[in-house]
């Protein structure tokens, strides 16, 4: 059976073949299309939004106006796995809002993300 998303995510970078590698193990996806300028990852389980790593010519400048986060119960465990893979986390602390906690981090083209426990509704 075929899935179709209502989000999928897209994220420029220089080097989507490089990004591919860190990004399917953050989020347990596998690769489903390729070419020359674009990789597309898809969960390997479960329907969740796809992640398109879009090749452009030009340099990330300044902040991401959008971000994805990666929600897990344990965020410290799973900061450092993501920084194994070769995240860096961009500062020391965990901040929160009501009950949602959340670290920062950057993937290795420095693009920012954060690893949090969730919205929950």
């Amino acid at each position: 059976m075929a899935h179709k998303a209502t989000v999928e995510l897209v994220l420029d970078c220089a080097d989507p073949e490089t990004l591919a590698v860190f990004w399917r193990e953050a989020l347990n996806y596998r690769q489903y299309y390729t070419n020359a300028k674009l990789i597309v990852l898809v969960p390997k389980n479960g329907i969740a939004s796809p992640l398109l790593l879009q090749c452009v010519p030009e340099p990330k400048a300044g902040k991401n106006r959008m971000h994805l986060d990666i929600v897990v119960d344990d965020i410290e465990a799973e900061a450092h796995r993501l920084q194994a893979l070769g995240a860096q986390r961009i500062d020391e602390g965990v901040h929160a809002v009501g009950d949602t906690r959340w670290v920062r981090m950057a993937d290795p083209e420095q693009n920012e993300f954060c690893v949090s426990t969730g919205v929950e509704w």
